[in-house]
C-alpha cells in the first residue's frame, strides 16, 4: 500500500497557494456525512423567518512563513446545520460581505452523501449569488425583521475579513440586542470578533460567554504536522477569543456542541450535524413563546 504524502498541495490557481495534504485529507474528510435523518417535522409557520448565512468571499489565507492555504468555508460545517433549519421550514438567506460567491473547501465534499449533495445543488444558486451583508442590514435591522438567526460557518476561511467586518459587527449588535440566535462552529467564531470593540477589550459582546471552538493546540500541531496547514496561521483563534474573556471549554475535537444563552457553538466537522439539530430545536423552540 502507498504511504499518502504530507506534504500540502499546490494551488495551481494561485502562486505559492497549497491545499492540504493527501494524508490529511484521508485523516480529516469522508465521502459521506454523519448525517441520519431529521429529527423535527416542517413546520408552516417557520416559512415566515429567515436564518442569515454569512459566508467568506476569501480564499486565501497566508501564514507566518509567506504560504497560503487555500481555504474557504467547509462544506459539512455549512451544508448539515443548514439542512435541518431548512427542513424545518426556516428560509435560508446568503449573504457575503462583497456579494461575491461564497468560497468553499470543495476538496471536504461528501460526494457519496446523496442527501448532503442534493441540498447542496439546491443551495448552490444562493451560495454563486449571495446578497452583499450591507444591502441586507435594513431588513435584518428593520422592526419586523424575518430573521430569527445568523449563522457563520466554519473553515480557516472564516479568518479572513469577518473578523474586521463593520457589517459583521453590526450584525452581531443586532442579534445580541434582540435576542436573536448566533450559531457557528470550528473557525467560524472568528466572526465574533468583529464585535470587540478597539478602545475597550473589557466592552466585548460575548465577554464571559462558553463556547466550543477549533482547538489553537491542533492549527499549531497536527494540522501542520500532517500537512493540512502550509505553515502556522498568523493568529490563534481561541487564544484570541479567551483574550477578550471567552472561555473556550474544548480542548480536543469530540463533536461536541455547546448553548450559552443564545449563542450556540460546536467544535468541528463532527459537530456540525449535531448543532443543525440543537439550531433547530431552539429556533422552533423560540416560536413557540
Amino acid at each position: 500500500m502507498t504511504e499518502l504524502s504530507k506534504k500540502p498541495v499546490r494551488d495551481q490557481a494561485e502562486h505559492n497557494a497549497y491545499f492540504p495534504s493527501a494524508y490529511s485529507l484521508a485523516a480529516y474528510t469522508s465521502p459521506v456525512s454523519d448525517f441520519a435523518g431529521y429529527q423535527n417535522e416542517p413546520v408552516a409557520t417557520a416559512k415566515k423567518y429567515k436564518v442569515l448565512l454569512v459566508g467568506t468571499d476569501e480564499r486565501y489565507l497566508q501564514m507566518k512563513n509567506g504560504k497560503y492555504f487555500s481555504t474557504g468555508n467547509h462544506p459539512i460545517e455549512t451544508l448539515l446545520p443548514l439542512m435541518h433549519l431548512h427542513h424545518a421550514g426556516f428560509e435560508i438567506e446568503v449573504a457575503t460581505l462583497s456579494g461575491n460567491q461564497v468560497k468553499f473547501e470543495l476538496w471536504a465534499l461528501p460526494k457519496e452523501d446523496q442527501a448532503v449533495m442534493d441540498f447542496y445543488h439546491e443551495l448552490l444558486p444562493k451560495l454563486e449569488a449571495p446578497a452583499k451583508l450591507a444591502d441586507l442590514l435594513p431588513q435584518v435591522e428593520a422592526k419586523d425583521s424575518p430573521y430569527v438567526a445568523v449563522f457563520f460557518p466554519g473553515g480557516h476561511g472564516a479568518l479572513l475579513d469577518l473578523p474586521e467586518s463593520k457589517e459583521v459587527k453590526q450584525v452581531l449588535q443586532w442579534a445580541m440586542a434582540n435576542e436573536k440566535k448566533i450559531v457557528t462552529l470550528c473557525h467560524g467564531p472568528a466572526a465574533l470578533l468583529a464585535a470587540a470593540n478597539e478602545n475597550d477589550e473589557t466592552d466585548f459582546l460575548f465577554a464571559s460567554y462558553e463556547m466550543t471552538v477549533f482547538p489553537d493546540s491542533l492549527d499549531e500541531g497536527a494540522n501542520i504536522d500532517i500537512g493540512y496547514l502550509p505553515g502556522q496561521l498568523k493568529w490563534l483563534l481561541g487564544e484570541h477569543l479567551e483574550k477578550l474573556g471567552v472561555k473556550v471549554i474544548n480542548q480536543d475535537v469530540t463533536g461536541q456542541v455547546h448553548k450559552d444563552r443564545n449563542v450556540l457553538t460546536g467544535d468541528s466537522p463532527a459537530a456540525a450535524n449535531k448543532l443543525g439539530i440543537l439550531a433547530t430545536q431552539e429556533l422552533l423552540a423560540d416560536l413557540d413563546n
